[in-house]
């Protein structure tokens, strides 16, 4: 059609040729001599925001000239941490403490129990009952004397019931952990009492449970005549105290 000019018919002249190539070497020696008056009076800011925008500009043009995409480098996330926290213990409770609330046969592993935790307090006495337990307990607590970390070792003289659970975790509401020991005694209360500790242990988060008694059942070499008590800081005493501090932790 007329009035429109192919430029494919009309290549450029040598002269023209020599003149856009000039224009191009003067445009890069443009930049880096602004670049190099910037640097001399102090602009080191100004210069590297020109060589930044320089070199984007020429990244861009280097991509649309060869027709690959620029590339953006991928951005690298630190990795999130998670702190987990120990809940602070309720009052009456002292942190960092432990206290052990046991019957005759704590008293046969008491001295392993505090060589493998100095500082413990430990209270066992002969033919304790749970209620007598939870009493002491309670008077603790309420003197602000109570370890946040409460051990238990009772229930071998006598019958419990949830009942009496019940009571004696409502005094031991605030705790950090409650370490309950259930009895290997030659008594017809041993399993139902073991029951009510074992269900503790499903309904209480606090609760962490010591099988005394299976582990008792695997060494009956243990025992004297009454299947029950432990030579005082034997074999067996220390068997036990390890297993409770291992809870305890």
């Amino acid at each position: 059609m007329r009035g429109v000019s192919d430029p494919s018919l009309n290549p450029p002249s040598r002269r023209e040729t020599r003149i856009a190539a000039a224009r191009t070497r003067r445009r890069r020696l443009t930049i880096p001599l602004l670049v190099i008056a910037l640097l001399l009076a102090g602009g080191g800011v100004g210069a590297a925001m020109l060589l930044s925008h320089t070199s984007t500009s020429e990244a861009k043009s280097a991509g649309r000239g060869n027709g690959a995409m620029p590339t953006t480098a991928p951005t690298t996330r630190a990795p999130e941490t998670t702190t987990s926290t120990t809940q602070a213990p309720g009052p009456g409770f002292v942190a960092g403490k432990v206290t052990a609330i046991g019957d005759s046969v704590m008293m046969d592993y008491q001295q392993a129990l505090t060589e493998g935790i100095p500082g413990i307090d430990v209270q066992a006495g002969v033919s304790r009952q749970w209620g007598q337990g939870e009493q002491m307990l309670a008077g603790l607590k309420a003197a602000n004397q109570l370890g946040a970390t409460v051990i238990v070792g009772l229930s071998t003289n006598g019958p419990i019931t949830t009942a009496d659970m019940d009571q004696m975790m409502v005094t031991l509401a605030g705790a950090s952990k409650v370490v309950l020991v259930n009895v290997h005694v030659d008594q017809p209360w041993q399993d139902p009492n073991n029951a009510v500790i074992a269900a503790a242990g499903q309904r209480y988060p606090t609760v962490v449970i010591v099988d005394w008694n299976a582990l008792a059942n695997e060494h009956p070499e243990w025992f004297g005549s009454d299947g029950t008590h432990l030579l005082i800081n034997g074999t067996a005493a220390h068997a036990l105290a390890a297993a409770v501090i291992a809870k305890a932790r």
